[in-house]
C-alpha cells in the first residue's frame, strides 16, 4: 500500500514532528510511506517538498493581508486564524497519483486552499485526515476556545475585530468549507478524545466519521537514560533538582509563560529552601529572557530540533513542566513521558488523557498558578518518585508508541480503501 501524508512543514511544529513520525512508523510495516511538506528540514529521501519560488511566498502573504483587512488592519490573533484561500494544486505530482491513501495533517499557511482539498476529493482517492487543531471543524480558528459557534454556525468570529457583522470571515469559510465536506467521504482523526469530542460537536463534521489516534513516538529512542550522564552531556548541575520547560517560543502567552513565573515566584515564596534546591531548564528561542523573571537559577537552551539531543535533556531533569492554555495531544509531554519524567499541565485539551493525575503526574486547575505550583512540589518531593517516573514511562509505551499507533492507522487504511486487514 502506499500513503502520501501531507503537512506544511517536515520538522517545524508539534504536527510536522508527528506526521514525520507516522511516516517512519509505516514504513517500519511495510507501508510505503512518503511525506509531501513545503518547508523541508532534512534530506530525508521520503520526504517530497514543492518546488520553491516566489509565488508560494506571495501565496502566504496574499492570505494574511486578507486576514489583516478583514481584522481591520490590526495585527492581533493574525496567526490564530487561517482561512485556505491559497495553495498549490498537487493531483498532478507522481507521489499523488501512485498514492492509494491521501492522508492529510497540518495544511495550512498557504499549504493547500479549500480549492486544492476539493481538487483532491475530486480524484476519488481515499481521504484520511488527522486533526492536529480544530480548524478543520470551525470556521477559521486553529482553537475556538471559549467560542462554540462552531457547533452550529461561526459567525461573529471573537478573533477578528470586524467579527460583529453576522456574515463575518468565518462565517463566509464555514459555508465553503461546508459546500466542500457535502457529500464527500472524509475519514477525519483526532489526536485525543478531547479534540474528537469537539468535532463531533460541529455542525461541519456531522455527517463524517470521527476516530481518535494519538500521536506515535519512538519508545526505543524516547526512553530512560543515566541521569548522572545526561547531565553531564549537556552541562548541567549534579546536585540540583531540575524542572524542564520549553516551546518554540518562549514567549508565546499561549504556552503559559505567565504562569509559569507565577508558579515559580509561588513556590519560592511558600518554600524558600527551594531557592537553592531547584533549577528551571528552559529550550526554546529567547529562553534567556527567563532568567531575570524567575526565583531560581535558570539553564537556557536554544530550540532544539535534534531529537537525540532532546532525549538526553529530558533525562537530565526530574519534571517536566508545561503550563500551557491550548493543546491537543503534546509532543513533548509524551516525550517527557516516555523518557520516565513526570509532567505537570493544566487541565486542558488532551493534557489529562495523558498525565493520569497523582499517578504518573499531576493535572492542575485551569489557569490556577497556586495549584500549578502546588503540582510542581509534590512531584518534585514525592516520597516515591521512582513509582511516578516508571508509571510515566509504562503510560507512553503503552499508549504511544510507534508500533501501537501504526497498527491503528494501517487498520484505518485498510477499511477506507477497502482492503482486509
Amino acid at each position: 500500500m502506499r500513503v502520501l501524508l501531507i503537512n506544511t512543514s517536515e520538522r517545524i511544529g508539534g504536527a510536522a514532528i508527528a506526521a514525520s513520525r507516522l511516516m517512519e512508523s509505516l514504513k517500519n510495516h511495510g507501508i510505503k510511506a512518503k511525506l509531501l511538506v513545503r518547508n523541508k528540514q532534512t534530506d530525508q529521501i521520503t520526504v517530497v517538498s514543492l518546488k520553491q519560488n516566489w509565488r508560494m511566498v506571495w501565496k502566504f502573504v496574499w492570505e494574511r493581508i486578507v486576514i489583516w483587512k478583514a481584522n481591520h488592519f490590526k495585527k492581533d490573533n493574525i496567526f490564530a486564524v487561517d482561512i485556505a484561500n491559497t495553495g498549490t494544486d498537487i493531483t498532478s505530482l507522481p507521489e499523488f497519483q501512485q498514492a492509494d491513501v491521501i492522508h492529510l495533517h497540518w495544511i495550512n499557511q498557504g499549504m493547500l486552499s479549500l480549492k486544492n482539498i476539493e481538487q483532491i476529493l475530486a480524484s476519488g482517492k481515499p481521504v484520511v485526515w488527522t486533526m492536529h487543531d480544530m480548524w478543520p471543524c470551525t470556521g477559521i480558528c486553529h482553537h475556538a476556545r471559549e467560542c462554540t459557534n462552531y457547533q452550529t454556525m461561526c459567525h461573529k468570529c471573537p478573533f477578528i475585530h470586524g467579527g460583529r457583522k453576522v456574515k463575518d470571515l468565518s462565517f463566509r469559510i464555514f459555508k465553503k468549507k461546508q459546500n466542500l465536506y457535502k457529500d464527500k467521504h472524509i475519514s477525519f482523526v483526532t489526536c485525543s478524545h478531547w479534540l474528537e469530542k469537539q468535532a463531533k460537536s460541529s455542525t461541519l463534521l456531522i455527517r463524517h466519521e470521527v476516530t481518535s489516534i494519538p500521536n506515535p513516538i519512538n519508545t526505543n529512542l524516547f526512553k530512560p537514560r543515566n541521569k548522572k550522564e545526561a547531565r553531564s552531556k549537556c552541562l548541567l548541575p549534579q546536585d540540583k533538582m531540575l524542572m524542564l520547560f520549553g516551546s518554540v517560543k518562549i514567549t508565546d502567552k499561549r504556552k503559559g509563560i505567565d504562569y509559569l513565573i507565577e508558579s515559580c515566584n509561588l513556590l519560592a515564596e511558600k518554600h524558600p529552601e527551594l531557592k537553592e534546591q531547584l533549577g528551571v531548564v528552559v529550550f526554546g528561542n529567547h529562553s534567556e529572557q527567563l532568567a531575570d523573571l524567575l526565583p531560581f537559577k535558570v539553564y537556557p537552551l536554544n530550540f532544539v530540533t535534534n531529537e537525540h539531543q532532546m532525549v538526553d535533556i529530558y533525562n537530565a531533569v526530574d519534571i517536566f513542566a508545561t503550563p500551557s492554555l491550548e493543546e491537543n495531544l503534546p509532543n513533548t509531554i509524551m516525550e517527557a513521558m516516555a523518557c520516565g519524567i513526570p509532567c505537570v499541565g493544566f487541565n486542558v485539551g488532551g493534557i489529562p488523557e495523558m498525565i493520569d493525575h497523582l499517578h504518573n503526574g499531576y493535572v492542575a486547575q485551569y489557569k490556577s498558578s497556586e495549584d500549578f505550583a502546588n503540582g510542581i512540589y509534590w512531584t518534585l518531593k514525592e516520597p516515591d518518585y521512582p513509582s511516578l517516573s516508571e508509571q510515566a514511562c509504562r503510560k507512553a509505551v503503552t499508549h504511544y508508541s510507534e508500533n501501537t499507533i501504526a497498527k491503528k492507522y494501517i487498520d484505518l487504511y485498510n477499511k477506507v480503501t477497502g482492503r482486509n486487514a
